[in-house]
């Protein structure tokens, strides 16, 4: 295994004080699988002054002090050096009430979530292995240490981070502890919403997403309430052959891992089941559940404690998802004009997304039409249509210089700009001074 040169450094600093080291958790994973860690955490029997004495020559943080961790800074890198320890009950579910340091490796790898994770390397690419983890790692599975259900109650974040390690790594989560964490999924509710937000991102992102939304769907459903309602939601249409929610997890399956495509597609269509409406022939028609979809997802991103940039944009696309217009050159620069390149661009990344996890029924229309759009779109673009204001021939002095002034600047150079985009004028000075002289009241 490649261990990186500052993380072994590390341990033999430990060793030559006369104390065991080794690499721990997830780190230890990548390796056996085959790929470079994120960065490496190390235990010790060390106690955290005796970590500060060992590495006084370097730069130490203690922000972990009482919970025995010492941050150091090797080669430009930051390690993560713990003391072993076992831990008390846990508050809320989620942080151990007291820790105590023990001299026995053993003790300390039983507090952890996943024997996945349990594993330790020494310096010389020994594994250690009390628990199972690398049987596991073979098998592509993921199983909670001792008693799954005591696990999750101690810390219920782990829940999430079992769904994101199935998602990242395309790996099982083994019946019991798949159980276990159904059972005990309530307990997310103590958690707080940033750190289920930041889990609930990383699990949409991973390759296996469609697989981990789909099986453990109860468990996203305490994250986002309003999934529920698409659960077995049949749609009873010809463009549809899921349930509101199958067709979810495979659109959000078919598009790019970008958070905020993926919270797009997550929530695009959860207005559906507040919307519906039956016809006489049984079919199901949606006539508003853009404008209900977006609102969900405000008001769950809210609550997830989503920042307001990356909330406003992931509501606009829910809400624009399913905009239709012609493949024609002035519809296609209106839409780029109102929303902009990056918002386009991303919306025609939806349109595909969405088509894709539709019924076969006039899918090959559909996709004609986008990729007409998009060919149209590149032409504008090559051709350097004036879209936006700083693109347009004339400015503010420009229409002062006509006489305006306050609002009515805006105003005309709107009128302009709306006059160039609808081919009524050319985006040439003298040509939109005399064409606002005319036609600008």
């Amino acid at each position: 295994m490649k261990i990186a040169e500052y993380a072994r450094k590390a341990l033999e600093v430990l060793e030559a004080k006369g104390f065991e080291a080794y690499i721990v958790g997830g780190s230890v994973r990548d390796l056996l699988l085959g790929k470079e860690p994120y960065d490496y955490d190390i235990c010790t029997d060390a106690l955290p002054e005796q970590t500060l004495d060992a590495f006084s020559q370097y730069a130490c943080f203690t922000p972990g002090m009482k919970h025995g961790t010492v941050a150091v800074i090797l080669d430009g890198h930051q390690l993560e050096i713990t003391t072993y320890r076992t831990e008390g009950g846990y508050l809320n579910h989620r942080s151990p009430e007291s820790v105590t340091f023990v001299s026995c490796l053993d003790e300390d790898l039983s507090r952890r979530d996943f024997t996945i994770n349990s594993m330790c390397i020494s310096k010389d690419g020994d594994v250690i292995d009390r628990f199972g983890g690398l049987s596991d790692l073979n098998a592509s599975t993921i199983r909670a240490i001792g008693n799954p259900e005591k696990r999750f109650t101690e810390d219920a974040l782990r829940i999430m981070r079992a769904l994101r390690f199935s998602a990242q790594l395309r790996f099982a989560i083994e019946d019991r502890t798949a159980d276990a964490m159904d059972k005990c999924r309530y307990l997310l509710n103590d958690i707080s919403a940033e750190r289920k937000f930041s889990e609930l991102k990383k699990i949409i992102c991973g390759e296996n997403a469609f697989d981990v939304l789909m099986k453990h769907r109860n468990i996203i459903s305490q994250i986002v309430p309003e999934a529920a309602r698409a659960f077995d939601y049949n749609q009873y249409s010809k463009h549809h052959c899921y349930d509101v929610w199958e067709h979810t997890c495979r659109a959000l399956s078919n598009i790019e891992p970008n958070e905020t495509l993926r919270l797009a597609m997550l929530y695009h269509d959860l207005g559906k089941p507040h919307v519906a409406v039956t016809d006489k022939k049984g079919f199901k028609h949606f006539h508003g559940h853009m404008n209900v979809s977006a609102q969900i997802a405000k008001a769950s991103l809210s609550e997830l404690r989503c920042d307001k940039k990356a909330m406003n944009e992931i509501v606009e696309l829910v809400k624009h998802h399913d905009v239709r217009f012609e493949a024609e050159r002035i519809t296609v620069r209106r839409f780029i004009s109102e929303h902009g390149w990056d918002f386009f661009n991303k919306y025609m990344k939806i349109r595909y997304a969405d088509t894709m996890a539709q019924s076969d029924y006039m899918r090959e229309e559909k996709l004609k039409i986008l990729d007409k759009i998009m060919k149209v779109s590149e032409e504008i673009r090559n051709s350097n249509d004036c879209l936006f204001l700083n693109e347009l021939a004339i400015n503010g002095d420009d229409a002062i210089s006509l006489g305006y002034s306050g609002k009515d600047i805006a105003k005309c150079l709107s009128f302009a700009l709306n006059s160039v985009i609808e081919d009524e004028c050319e985006n040439e000075k003298s040509a939109l001074l005399t064409y606002i002289k005319e036609n600008f009241n």
